[in-house]
């Protein structure tokens, strides 16, 4: 883990597992997808419900994303880990994206459901905080030109954020809400028949390697990006140097 730790080994060891992951990431969405058009209606929702095979994982990962983002804050104030930074900065867009797809499937899954698309409610709102938090860490690594004061801003931020994460997960059952409990990963078990379980839990499977493929590729294209920043920073100082005029001789 030390070794990976290092970012020319982490570089190359991305560049080896990536095609492997992307073909991994379709062809799970490929029978993800296959298996989801040919799940059976819910007998309740009809053919409206298999929203949900969008809506669903794209929700599990964009606070899973967020838990990621979490650990590498620790990583960047705690640990210094080489990788924390990187890693914490690449996932921002990509949990910003997973909770916009949920917002978005969510209301128009909302709308034939509820008769809306969208109401105040705990979960709801307290998603639509995690998209804000998403997208206020994408500017404000924007706004910081010192990669390293910026690194720690985003984590305090992050930290700052995570309190968030209990809240979306345990709204349903601390407030009064339209949305539904969990009804897939619960100590009961799923309450869901297994002909729309399976299907569901593949498309999980889809999204989670999807978001793990681009993840590792944003990083290693953070570092690369860092290491031309300060190549063309030292030529720029090189260029410098050379370029000064040369002192007078004495007595000229």
């Amino acid at each position: 883990m030390i070794n990976i730790a290092n970012p020319t080994v982490f570089v190359d060891l991305t560049r080896r597992l990536a095609p492997w992951l992307a073909s991994a990431t379709a062809v799970t969405f490929a029978v993800g997808l296959t298996l989801s058009f040919l799940a059976p209606p819910d007998y309740q929702q009809g053919e409206t419900a298999k929203i949900m095979y969008l809506h669903v994982p794209a929700a599990m990962m964009a606070s899973f994303v967020y838990a990621v983002m979490t650990l590498a804050a620790l990583g960047t104030l705690v640990w210094r880990h080489p990788l924390a930074d990187a890693a914490q900065k690449a996932a921002a867009p990509l949990g910003a994206g997973f909770t916009f797809i949920c917002l978005a499937t969510g209301s128009l899954w909302g709308k034939p459901m509820w008769g809306t698309y969208w109401v105040w409610d705990a979960r709801l709102t307290s998603v639509l905080v995690l998209f804000l938090l998403y997208l206020g860490l994408i500017a404000l690594w924007r706004a910081i030109d010192d990669p390293g004061r910026a690194a720690r801003a985003a984590a305090i931020l992050t930290l700052v954020g995570c309190v968030n994460l209990p809240i979306i997960k345990f709204s349903v059952d601390w407030w009064n809400t339209l949305h539904q409990p969990a009804s897939v990963f619960r100590l009961g078990g799923p309450t869901i028949d297994r002909s729309l379980l399976w299907p569901l839990i593949v498309m999980i499977a889809a999204f989670a390697l999807l978001f793990l493929t681009l993840h590792l590729l944003a990083i290693r294209n953070e570092i690369l990006r860092r290491r031309i920043a300060r190549v063309t920073m030292l030529a720029a100082a090189e260029g410098d140097r050379f370029a000064a005029p040369p002192f007078a001789a004495e007595g000229a």
